[in-house]
């Protein structure tokens, strides 16, 4: 895989950290950073990361007289202010 070249801009503080563990681990600031953003990438949904799952809450609630929950069209008219029987 031939590596690509590119400017990236980073916060002051991502920058002082990854070059303080390129210096600690003896590495380039390169492998480091390139390293961090697979480590991201991988817990971001990528292979081997965890999928997000969509939990809403839900409430009890109680069901207006005459409201009916089995047509689609019923409850349309309805919120827009279409009398039916």
């Amino acid at each position: 895989m031939m590596p690509m070249r590119t400017t990236l801009t980073l916060s002051d503080d991502l920058f002082k950290a990854a070059r303080m563990r390129a210096a600690e681990t003896q590495r380039s600031l390169k492998d480091v950073i390139n390293e961090a953003l697979r480590i991201g990438l991988a817990k971001a949904g990528r292979p081997g990361g965890k999928p997000y799952r969509f939990n809403p809450p839900t409430f009890k609630g109680n069901l207006l007289p005459g409201v009916r929950l089995d047509s689609r069209d019923w409850l349309l008219d309805y919120l827009d202010g279409i009398p039916r029987t």
